[in-house]
Order: structure tokens, then C-alpha cells, then sequence
């Protein structure tokens, strides 16, 4: 085997530390096998996700009806949408707490894309920037430049940064992007506090091609009864959240779609939860719960009837 370089050895190691060698271990080999064009487990070869040519199909099909370039127009077209959210557990000190989250940015898409959601968000307040996963364009392949990307982002982003990886990323980019002054929660929790009051944040690893969520593991230092919101990627792991006490889901993932019909009807989520969780609010049993349609765009950089969104959640005792 191949040695490995001093400092990515130093990088490994400390991610060991971090996640424990079971998770890491998991993680790199999934992403080696992806890289090698090894079949997600259980997926069909027309999964979307090992069909690494569906990009020119889609591209291709677009152009004869004459809808590529309207697409791409609307990919830069980032709208800023803004929520109230009402939580029964919700701190007083913390009623009018602003949570902007950006998800599924997808960096290295092309520079034109990253000028036009700097310029979305460099304007805004919040108090809290949360960052719901996928930074990479593809799902494979080199990481160096979404890294490149989030360093560009963040220079116009306010503190505090807390980030989840999604099934585009790679375990190896936290380095680069904690460097950058960001926190990747990897399956852990955060303590915000304010006025004396606690609200409590936490992040699982990527949950729908992964695997490798632990939400207990997660939610292990959060008090009961504490109010608590958790970041996943994706909607898929919503029961499970549900009823590890969390009150507010914050993922993306599916891109509402990304190409729809007209009145914005998704023809393909992308995600093993009902479809109600594909975009926008919802709710099981006391869990409030919010799907981004995501900032950037996959697979080809095109959106129609729906546009990409950065969302502010404005949170408010019930």
C-alpha cells in the first residue's frame, strides 16, 4: 500500500479522533468506492446516483426544447426567503433568534454561480449561519476547489458557522473548511447560549448515501427537555429525529426538484422520505421541519419552477 503523505496522514488521524475509526474507516471506503464507479448498495444502475452520464441527457434534452439557457438564467436567481417559526421548548432569551441557512450550494458549480450567492447573503442578519450540506458539484472526484469555494463564502458570511456534510462531500474537506472558521458537526452537538439561556445545535453525518448518521451519538449531551434543533442533510432520517426529542430539522438535500412542472411539482426528489418532505415546512408529531430547495444546483446547473433559495428562520416562542 501506498504511503501517505505527512500531513494528510496528520489530517486522517485527527478525523480518527474526532469521529471515531469505525465512522472514518466507513466513510473513506464508500468515497474510494464512488470514485471507482462502485454501485451505491441497493441502488439500481439507473439510480441517479451511478449514472454518471445522465448530466449530458439532461443537458442535451434541455437544449432541443429550448430550455437550458432559461434554466441556467434561473440558477442564479438566489431568492432570499424568510420564516417565522414558532417552538413550543424555545428559550425566552432567544424569541427573534435568526438562523440563515444555506444548503446544497454545491461551490465548484462555476464562478458565476458562487459572485451571485455572495451577493445574496454579504447583506444579511442573523445571528446563527447554518450550512446543510453539499459543497462539491459532483459526487466524486477532487474536493480542493469547494474548499476553495467555502473559503470565498465564508469571507462574507457572519459568525457563528456551524456546517453538516452531504452525500456530494468528502470527509477530508473538513480540515480546509474548519481552517476556514467554520464548525463541521460530525455526528456532535454545540451549547448556544445568550442571556443565560441555552439553545442546543447539533449535526449528523450524511444519512442518505453514507449512512453513517448517528443521531444518538449526536444528541448525547443534550440536556431533556432542552430545546434543541438538529442539522441532517437530508429529510430521510425524520422519525428518528422526531423521537430523539429534537423540536426543529434543518436539510435540504432534495432541491424541491430542481426541475419541475409548472406550480413547482417535483418529477424527482431524490430521497427515501414521503414527498411532502421534499421542499418547505412540515411537521411529525413535535418536530417542525424545514427542506431547503438548496442554493445551488446538481447535476447540471439548470433550475425550472424552482428557484434556489437561501432561507432566514426567524424563531419565536410558541
Amino acid at each position: 500500500m501506498q504511503a501517505l503523505p505527512p500531513d494528510q496522514h496528520n489530517i486522517l488521524e485527527h478525523l480518527a479522533r474526532r469521529v471515531g475509526r469505525v465512522h472514518l474507516r466507513q466513510r473513506l471506503g464508500i468515497e474510494r468506492d464512488n470514485d471507482s464507479k462502485i454501485h451505491h448498495p441497493g441502488a439500481g444502475f439507473l439510480h441517479i446516483e451511478n449514472w454518471y452520464s445522465i448530466h449530458a441527457l439532461i443537458r442535451t434534452s434541455l437544449r432541443i426544447v429550448g430550455l437550458h439557457a432559461r434554466g441556467r438564467r434561473n440558477s442564479l436567481d438566489i431568492r432570499v426567503n424568510r420564516y417565522d417559526v414558532r417552538l413550543a421548548a424555545l428559550p425566552r432569551a432567544f424569541d427573534g433568534y435568526t438562523i440563515l441557512q444555506v444548503s446544497d450550494p454545491h461551490l465548484d458549480m462555476h464562478r458565476d454561480y458562487l459572485d451571485a450567492l455572495i451577493e445574496r447573503v454579504r447583506e444579511l442578519n442573523y445571528d446563527l449561519c447554518v450550512l446543510t450540506g453539499d459543497y462539491r458539484f459532483r459526487t466524486y472526484g477532487p474536493w480542493n476547489a469547494a474548499v476553495a469555494g467555502m473559503e470565498r463564502l465564508r469571507a462574507h458570511l457572519r459568525d457563528p458557522i456551524y456546517a453538516v456534510l452531504g452525500n456530494h462531500d468528502s470527509i477530508r474537506m473538513v480540515p480546509g473548511f474548519e481552517a476556514a472558521g467554520l464548525r463541521v458537526l460530525l455526528n456532535e452537538s454545540v451549547q448556544l447560549e445568550r442571556a443565560g439561556e441555552s439553545l442546543y445545535l447539533a449535526g449528523i453525518d450524511d444519512a442518505h448515501y453514507f449512512g453513517v448518521d448517528n443521531i444518538e451519538k449526536a444528541g448525547h449531551d443534550i440536556p431533556h427537555g432542552a430545546c434543541a434543533v438538529m442539522l441532517s442533510h437530508t429529510p430521510e432520517p425524520y422519525k428518528q429525529v422526531a423521537h430523539a426529542g429534537f423540536h426543529f430539522m434543518l436539510c435540504g438535500h432534495t432541491h424541491g426538484g430542481q426541475i419541475c412542472l409548472p406550480g413547482g411539482i417535483p418529477v424527482f426528489t431524490d430521497a427515501r422520505s414521503p414527498r411532502r418532505y421534499a421542499r418547505g415546512f412540515w411537521r411529525y408529531h413535535e418536530l417542525v421541519g424545514y427542506t431547503s430547495v438548496g442554493a445551488g444546483s446538481s447535476i447540471v446547473d439548470v433550475r425550472l419552477n424552482c428557484p434556489p433559495e437561501v432561507a432566514l428562520h426567524t424563531l419565536h416562542c410558541a
